[in-house]
């Protein structure tokens, strides 16, 4: 298993239940988590088949932005 951080635009509660459903499709239930504390907003995910553009692309899809962190 690998962890992929990226920098997103999931601000509140709101946002992160409009991408549950995208989220949990492409990437797996409980293998992910918005630290929506954190002035980034950072998704954190846990895969072991999912590169970082898989990630930002499954956020894209959602409706919202992904970027790298570095």
């Amino acid at each position: 298993m690998k962890t992929i951080e990226v920098k997103t635009n999931i601000m509140c509660g709101a946002c992160i239940a409009k991408v549950t459903p995208t989220l949990n499709e492409v990437i797996g239930e409980k293998n992910w988590k918005v630290d929506t504390a954190n002035p980034k907003k950072v998704l954190t995910v846990t895969t072991e088949g999912l590169n970082e553009q898989d990630v930002i692309k499954a956020v894209e899809k959602a409706g919202y932005k992904a970027e790298s962190l570095s």
